[in-house]
């Protein structure tokens, strides 16, 4: 139906302001760790499989609503904007985790070498490379609309990173983090992924079916998956309060890191998203599929990153630091690039309606 394509309404209150509300949740974690250390030192507790169960809770909170909205049919349109996916999916996986580890490799090692103690530069690294291993899934539906993308690409390009994430994170994140000689045994990535996305694809898959098959599309699109919006992200703001109850002691002692963690994910995002998107000009892609095409791939699974850093390395990992570093950095910049992407239209040829089946 054409109706499966339908576009998202914008940027919601919460999405538009949540870099202030992470840095809000950033200081109340801050200072519950801080003035009330009982609460962490509880939390820690609560594991089961050396997962911590409440931030597993919340993880799943945010990714469940994600996949509901995820329509693998869709991938059946992919021959109609062939060039448009081409550039998207190298984009996401054959550029940016490359782009990621290098950046980050640069910066913490070499750049800020002065700042940074070795060690500590490579657990930078390898949140970064965490962060960077996935394109995001959920807000790019955000971005897409507030740039006019073509909601049929954007629906088609993020049903198929869901299932490229199953077969390449896994792989890539281990090749990257051995030449940082970090090494994971591979079923332990693949716990986290089966965990983080196979549980709730599956359960959002079932779910969406059930639902449409009982109360139809235009129900489940404009009631009940709409419901769930705000909950994913009051999920994730409890979620970064949990971290930085955990984080607290290290931001305090060493804030100016932070700022330093920020410089190389900020510039992976900019720079991932100009390749697509002149790749996108010179190969003649119209600008609605120009301007998903790169922030689609410019953009961060931070959900998942935060997910897997906090079950390999735990919560007191600096590791995670840079995983929640890249929440407070990517709307802003994210926002940055829809700007320019718009102010930019006039760049692209003119676009040619594609009617779907």
């Amino acid at each position: 139906m054409k109706e499966e394509n339908k576009k998202h309404d914008g940027i919601g209150f919460f999405e538009k302001y949540l870099t202030v509300w992470v840095l809000l949740c950033m200081a109340a974690g801050i200072l519950i760790g801080k003035f009330l250390p009982g609460i962490p030192n509880f939390l820690e507790k609560i594991k089961y499989a050396n997962q911590n169960i409440p931030i597993a809770v919340l993880i799943w909170i945010m990714i469940y609503p994600m996949m509901m909205k995820i329509d693998f049919q869709s991938i059946k349109n992919v021959g109609k904007r062939p060039l448009g996916i081409v550039i998207s999916s190298g984009t996401s996986w054959a550029i940016k985790p490359f782009l990621m580890f290098g950046l980050a490799s640069l910066f913490f090692y070499v750049v800020f070498k002065a700042f940074i103690p070795t060690e500590l530069a490579q657990s930078y690294v390898t949140g970064a490379v965490l962060l960077g291993a996935a394109p995001c899934t959920a807000m790019v539906f955000v971005w897409s609309n507030l740039t006019k993308g073509d909601p049929a690409h954007t629906l088609v390009q993020v049903s198929i990173n869901d299932l490229l994430i199953i077969i390449l994170f896994v792989p890539i994140v281990s090749f990257l983090l051995g030449i940082n000689n970090i090494y994971i045994p591979w079923d332990t990535l693949v716990f986290s992924i089966v965990l983080f996305v196979v549980v709730p694809l599956v359960a959002g898959f079932l779910t969406r079916n059930y639902m449409i098959k009982n109360k139809g599309l235009d129900y489940f699109n404009e009631k009940f998956v709409t419901k769930f919006d705000n909950i994913t992200t009051t999920g994730l703001l409890l979620t970064l309060v949990i971290i930085f109850t955990f984080q607290g002691d290290v931001i305090l002692d060493n804030p100016f890191y932070v700022l330093l963690i920020a410089v190389p994910l900020i510039l992976q995002n900019v720079i991932t998203a100009f390749f697509a998107y002149f790749v996108c000009r010179w190969t003649k892609q119209p600008h609605n599929i120009a301007a998903p095409a790169a922030l689609i791939g410019a953009s961060d699974f931070f959900e998942l990153s935060v997910a897997v850093a906090i079950t390999i390395f735990g919560p007191l990992s600096p590791v995670v630091l840079v995983c929640t570093v890249g929440v407070l950095t990517e709307v802003p910049v994210m926002l940055m690039l829809v700007s320019f992407v718009n102010k930019t239209k006039h760049w692209f040829p003119a676009e040619k309606v594609v009617k779907n089946s």
